[in-house]
């Protein structure tokens, strides 16, 4: 990818001089705790400063602990570029790349479930517990004929009220239902998922040239094994590099 950047690009990714990034915390597999320095470590941080690199311009982050938060910030002009999954909900006011990482999305049923399989799980009377805003609570909410949403505020929250409430399934992502299933004896990760949350970089919506931009360094991250690199060198698994995007 060429690093010749025009104004026109840099005074819609960077206008203040500065790339201003927003983060989920929430999401571990993708931003991990702080490091010494205070900086943010994680496959998310270290493409943030790929791109900073690539513009020639310093880095800010603004941190938030839920993907709902970060994507509604948008609104309030807090940042610039962010890293979340792409959801056709936030598509009016985000302009998002195409996909750089994709994670699994799947249910967590407790011992002695009669739920064998995801196929399963929307029936009548099946509560489903989930955080609220997440990408797979929104996709569920789209999707979802007969079951129901219980929606909890954060991922820890909604593994609380699966156990608490003896709820039917919980959803999530399958790296983190991998963890919890480690917690309650009998309990069964479904296998497959119900869809997979393709995490993405977006900008507010009518930034036509830092769009594009992010397109073009999303393909060409993926493309170079830089996103490849990120997850090896964090050890994430239950992730996966997307696909290539269509040419056009």
């Amino acid at each position: 990818m060429t690093s010749q950047v025009s104004q026109a690009v840099l005074a819609e990714l960077a206008p203040s001089g500065t790339l201003r990034v927003g983060l989920n915390y929430q999401n571990f597999l993708l931003v991990g705790k702080d490091g010494p320095d205070g900086q943010p470590r994680g496959i998310a941080p270290d493409l943030a400063r790929e791109l900073a690199k690539r513009l020639g311009v310093p880095i800010s982050y603004t941190r938030y602990d839920a993907a709902g938060k970060l994507a509604e910030a948008v609104r309030a002009g807090e940042w610039d570029v962010a890293f979340l999954a792409i959801e056709p909900a936030r598509a009016n006011e985000i302009a998002f790349a195409s996909a750089y990482l994709e994670i699994e999305a799947t249910y967590l049923v407790p011992d002695g479930s009669p739920i064998r399989s995801i196929a399963d799980v929307d029936q009548k009377g099946v509560r489903i517990a989930a955080s609220a805003k997440s990408a797979y609570d929104l996709y569920l909410t789209r999707t979802l004929k007969n079951a129901e949403l219980v929606r909890t505020q954060g991922i820890d929250a909604s593994f609380k009220l699966f156990v608490d409430e003896k709820l039917d399934a919980l959803s999530g992502l399958k790296p983190r239902l991998l963890t919890d299933a480690q917690k309650l004896p009998g309990a069964r990760v479904l296998e497959g998922r119900f869809t997979a949350i393709q995490q993405s970089i977006g900008t507010p919506k009518g930034r036509d040239r830092a769009a594009e931009y992010l397109r073009a360094f999303a393909e060409d991250i993926k493309a170079s094994g830089i996103v490849a690199q990120a997850i090896e060198r964090f050890g994430v698994g239950g992730v996966s590099v997307a696909p290539m995007a269509p040419s056009a």
